[in-house]
């Protein structure tokens, strides 16, 4: 009896077929805090084009202290996703580069060119999430000046950004472009991501879009993504680069 009480989920309209590319993923099996194995990858992979991508650009964390990835490692992990891919029979483009923790080796791994970058040479970077970087428009300015195009991770999950919109302001005047993950939008991470989330699309402040998928959850919440009253506006904004990649 109670069944007939259940909210009905609601059927999306539209999917990400517009943009096509999705550019920050951890779909690379058993290198970081994403797929595990070749078989999550396989099951995130049909998600992914189930909901309209045919690209994917994954970007394993590298980490000082964590996650000690590097170009090589990731090579590795992407021949075999993309062997896996094949003979599953399942067509999709997959890439690579990193997300790179702003931590005292990323300097010198810029300086020495020991970077993975992708597109027009993107450089997709990330924060602390719980320390404000004292340094950071000094650091774009070095990548700028190394010839890299800085993209900064998911700026909404910062919370000693919140309630400062200037913030954003400033930093996407360096020159830095800004990448905001969709699910975002959902309240996934929270209000504070929300809003600004949500703010970030109002004021056309969104240069790339991400799933930042790890798992399936990831998955779920990126299909509820196309629910919300934002995300129609967003994929239309001029300024979104994905279609570009």
């Amino acid at each position: 009896m109670f069944g007939l009480f259940k909210k009905k989920k609601i059927v999306p309209e539209f999917n990400f077929s517009s943009i096509g590319t999705d550019m920050h993923s951890h779909i690379i099996p058993g290198i970081d805090d994403g797929a595990q194995t070749l078989n999550d990858s396989f099951l995130m992979a049909k998600k992914f084009k189930a909901l309209g991508y045919h690209k994917l650009i994954a970007t394993p964390h590298i980490m000082a202290d964590y996650f000690r990835n590097t170009p090589d490692t990731i090579h590795r992990g992407l021949d075999a996703l993309r062997n896996g891919l094949k003979d599953i029979g399942l067509e999709l483009e997959v890439d690579a580069a990193a997300e790179y923790y702003l931590d005292e080796t990323l300097e010198k791994k810029i300086r020495q060119k020991e970077v993975l970058t992708f597109g027009g040479n993107y450089l997709l970077f990330e924060l602390s999430y719980i320390n404000a970087p004292q340094n950071l428009i000094d650091f774009i300015k070095m990548m700028q000046d190394a010839g890299y195009k800085p993209i900064l991770a998911h700026p909404e999950r910062y919370p000693y950004y919140y309630g400062a919109f200037e913030n954003y302001h400033q930093i996407r005047e360096t020159g830095c472009l800004l990448q905001m993950n969709t699910i975002a939008l959902t309240g996934y991470y929270g209000s504070g991501a929300k809003k600004v989330a949500e703010e970030m699309v109002e004021n056309h402040m969104v240069d790339f879009i991400g799933s930042d998928m790890h798992h399936l959850k990831h998955a779920a919440a990126l299909e509820d993504s196309l629910t919300t009253p934002f995300i129609e506006n967003l994929l239309s904004q001029e300024q979104l680069k994905n279609a570009l990649l």
